[in-house]
């Protein structure tokens, strides 16, 4: 494995949900609301969740692969938040003691009729080979389908 490669890459994913940019918004702020559609999911142990969200906040986050006893680490830091709009991101990734990846990520809330157009968008740096943009890009895609069941359930 060449311990120097790096690859760049940006990830865009747009989705529109029925709820309004005030309650898709709280699904990324409040911890128990997002530990559900982020962190909990099948095949997965949490192991630690923590979310301060608030500009300069923290969010950390370590998961269990339970096909195949991996650990994983997401640690993030918030620089910008615009209550109902939009919230910045920077965090990294690791899969035991190994860093995988950087990224700075974007998540735009734009009003669309009665619902919510949401932006994400990713610019990362993804380390050695590990997990990579399409890897990636499907996680996101997946855990978007989560918020979506997350913003239809009973409240």
């Amino acid at each position: 494995m060449n311990t120097e490669s790096v690859v760049h890459s940006t990830i865009t994913i747009e989705r529109t949900y029925p709820a309004p940019p005030e309650r898709v918004f709280k699904a990324w702020a409040d911890p128990r609301q997002k530990r559900r559609w982020f962190a909990e999911g099948e095949g997965w142990s949490v192991l630690q969740y923590d979310l301060d969200f608030r500009e300069g906040g923290r969010e950390s986050a370590r998961f269990r692969d339970e096909k195949n006893n991996a650990e994983f680490r997401n640690d993030g830091h918030y620089e910008d938040i615009v209550p109902n709009r939009r919230l910045v991101v920077a965090y990294t990734m690791s899969a035991g003691d190994r860093r995988i990846s950087a990224s700075l990520a974007t998540v735009e809330l734009r009003p669309q009729g009665d619902g919510t157009r949401l932006v994400y968008t990713e610019q990362a740096a993804f380390f050695d080979g590990a997990d990579g943009p399409r890897m990636r890009e499907q996680g996101w895609r997946e855990l978007l389908d989560r918020l979506a069941a997350e913003l239809q359930a009973p409240r």
